[in-house]
């Protein structure tokens, strides 16, 4: 399922279905029907697989891909300059680009960090309805080094039940911006010290990006749905949200359940 912001700050989600992408807003309202047909296929190698590992990867896959290393999970404990990166030219594509630092309000307010070309995708992935550039840097690691300057300030976790059972009260995301920067003001200097100040560049005069997404109505009670207990789900589509499909049945969350072949049906 992908995700594109308008214009007007409104979210627009489609799903893939085989060769056919599907406007998830026409479907709002309406019952779905899902079945998964029990095959599951590496997102890399397209390897049929029984068991999916880390977010869509078979076992041979996960154990050998940089993507799939715990670096990139924790960005500061990067090794690339050492020489020991798995994939050296997918870390130099991908790791030794610039990356954002942002604050995010999806449950509350959170920092996280991201690839320049990745917003406002990976806002909406989390479900953020308001977000802001704050910091930009050379590098993942270096990105990942400030988030835990501010990981002893702020949450860097989405409370993804709190995310899915209302709309986030909004935040003055400009004025907490600027208490962080002065909170962290000497253990932001030392990391400039360490790469240059050029390195890592504080963002003072970013706007607060808000966007909407298509909801009907929010559950009183977040129940998580899973093909792995169960081949078929179906109910009433009421809301997308992050990566999660609103059922009045329960909540799906897609990209957990990358590579697995499901099938869809609807009402016309």
């Amino acid at each position: 399922m992908s995700a594109v912001l308008a214009d007007d700050g409104k979210a627009s989600y489609q799903m893939l279905l085989g060769e056919h992408r599907v406007d998830m807003a026409a479907l709002m309202g309406k019952h779905l029907r899902f079945e998964y047909v029990g095959e599951i296929f590496c997102q890399h190698c397209q390897r049929r697989t029984k068991k999916s590992f880390s977010g869509g990867f078979c076992f041979p896959c996960s154990q050998k891909l940089a993507q799939c290393d715990l670096c990139f999970m924790k960005p500061e404990t990067c090794h690339f300059e050492q020489g020991t990166c798995r994939e050296p030219d997918w870390g130099q594509a991908v790791c030794m680009q610039p990356h954002v630092v942002y604050l995010a309000n999806s449950s509350g307010l959170k920092v996280g960090i991201t690839r320049t070309g990745q917003i406002p995708t990976r806002w909406i992935d989390q479900g953020a309805t308001q977000a802001l550039p704050i910091f930009m840097v050379q590098s993942r690691q270096q990105s990942g080094l400030v988030e835990t300057v501010y990981k002893q300030h702020v949450s860097d976790r989405t409370d993804w039940r709190k995310m899915l059972k209302a709309q986030a009260e909004p935040l003055d995301l400009a004025g907490l911006r600027d208490q962080l920067f002065a909170e962290t003001l000497h253990e932001i200097k030392a990391l400039q010290e360490r790469f240059g100040e050029q390195s890592i560049k504080a963002l003072k005069a970013e706007t607060v990006t808000e966007i909407v997404y298509p909801v009907l109505q929010y559950p009183d009670k977040v129940k998580s749905l899973s093909f792995d207990k169960t081949s078929q789900l179906e109910g009433e589509l009421l809301g997308i949200k992050g990566q999660y499909l609103i059922l009045d049945t329960g909540v799906i969350n897609i990209r957990k359940f990358t590579g697995y072949h499901v099938k869809m049906e609807f009402a016309a």
